[in-house]
């Protein structure tokens, strides 16, 4: 932490900070400088920019190819005219996936938007820390995934004064797009907002939570590691098990509460095989197992308390209710405990009966995965109605769905594009119990933009 806190206060990352705040003010949404006016202001700050990069490259030696790369895409940009610019060489070089070792830092710098924050592509720079605790090289023997790096915010420019907690490769800009090596999560920022926003959840609804729960939502880098293993089985879930042809949907326009399901699947992927590894480590006497198995065992515990309360609490109330896919993923989970009788609100005091937890998340997980299975047998758009008739077996449509009344026939013999657009921003509203939560817990939620370890927790 010393050495990233000098990092946080070293004159080049300032002044290098300052330029990058300085050159945003001149870009517009695409990233270019179109105004001739503006370029020699521009020339300017990436020389300033590029300076502050050779004073610190010293810093981060496993990423000197990738500063060398940036050196010359920055001046191949000033070069051109500041048009829109094209990144690929300093992205391609950038493999930050090739060194996840704990407390590694990077100085990453890249025109790009950042994920639920801005959409301008804007220069941004971000240095950051790997959190790699020991016990998840045991973890990846079993769940490998090479491309996923976890990682901590040290500082950062404005573009990440945001909710955004993800550094993808897929934001920056390029106009030949690389194959992509990596992805980045910032593990701080989601067991910081975590923390912040079930604390408030539990003192509103007066839940009496588990010592092992209380105790995640005390210790910050218990947080982190929990997130890391999460997300670790979370996103090798993508793309594995009996699944529609493309469950990502990503370039295909869908109705939302598809990528929802997707989304809610992985989630509960990571539940269920938390579950798995608790119980069968829990077979094994505690002098058998290695350090790594403990913690490995310890942590399949708090994941199972994550996932539940991150979904059911912030992330059913984050966001607008235009097409909230991970909103609906919340209330889904939560309608389901509630309905499957483990999860009480009585006398306005919420109670949950954690013993028979398990076996019901994992039934909803088996719902869902039975629904992929037998999509591979369906046209494209009857899989659409099946996933729809499904989310309505636990929640409520809107009283004005088209869909929960029935799609008209011209609807159901045209395009997939219409039955998209029949789907209302709010095609499932939050039930009472959330509208009196949202009201008292949104100020909360709303505190947790620009979070992580270091800033406001």
């Amino acid at each position: 932490m010393a050495g990233s806190d000098r990092l946080a206060t070293n004159p080049d990352w300032l002044s290098l900070k300052q330029a990058v705040i300085d050159l945003q003010s001149l870009q517009t949404k695409d990233g270019s400088v179109p105004e001739l006016a503006r370029h020699e202001a521009a020339a300017e700050l990436v020389s300033g920019i590029l300076h502050a990069v050779a004073e610190l490259a010293p810093l981060f030696p496993h990423d000197s190819e990738y500063l060398d790369a940036l050196d010359r895409d920055f001046r191949s940009w000033a070069d051109g005219g500041f048009g829109v610019p094209d990144f690929h060489d300093s992205l391609v070089a950038f493999q930050p996936q090739l060194h996840r070792v704990n407390g590694l830092t990077h100085l990453v710098i890249f025109p790009m938007y950042t994920q639920n924050g801005s959409n301008n592509r804007f220069v941004e720079a971000v240095l950051v820390e790997v959190i790699w605790p020991d016990f998840i090289d045991e973890l990846e023997n079993e769940y490998a995934n090479p491309l996923f790096v976890p990682i901590a915010f040290i500082d950062f420019t404005p573009g990440y004064d945001t909710n955004s907690a993800v550094l993808f490769p897929e934001s920056v800009a390029v106009k030949v797009v690389p194959t992509f090596t990596w992805g980045a999560i910032f593990q701080d920022r989601e067991a910081a907002r975590y923390r912040r926003v079930v604390r408030e959840a539990v003192e509103i609804t007066k839940l009496d939570l588990p010592a092992d729960a209380a105790r995640l939502l005390e210790d910050q880098h218990l947080a982190e590691k929990t997130f890391v293993m999460w997300d670790l089985i979370h996103d090798r879930s993508h793309m594995r098990g009996d699944l529609p042809f493309d469950p990502f949907m990503i370039k295909q326009r869908m109705p939302y509460f598809l990528y929802s399901l997707e989304e809610l699947r992985c989630d509960l992927t990571a539940f269920r095989e938390s579950v798995r590894l608790e119980r069968e480590l829990a077979l094994l006497p505690r002098e058998a197992l290695s350090a790594a198995q403990r913690e490995i065992r310890e942590h399949a515990k708090l994941v199972q308390y994550a996932v539940i309360f991150d979904r059911i609490f912030r992330f059913a109330l984050t966001g607008t209710r235009v097409r909230n896919y991970d909103g609906l993923g919340g209330q889904l989970l939560f309608a389901w405990l509630h309905q499957h009788g483990v999860l009480h609100w009585t006398d306005t005091q919420l109670a949950i009966d954690w013993d028979a937890v398990p076996e019901v998340v994992v039934a909803l997980s088996d719902r869902i995965n039975r629904l992929y299975w037998e999509s591979i047998d369906r046209p494209k758009t009857a899989h659409w109605l099946a996933a729809y008739e499904m989310l309505t077996e636990t929640l409520t449509p809107h009283p004005a769905s088209i869909w929960a009344r029935g799609l008209p026939d011209e609807t159901l013999a045209g395009a997939p594009a219409g039955y998209t657009d029949a789907v209302l921003d709010d095609e499932f509203p939050l039930s009472m119990f959330y509208e009196a939560l949202g009201r008292k817990i949104a100020p909360v939620i709303e505190s947790t933009t620009g979070i992580t370890r270091r800033l406001k927790t």
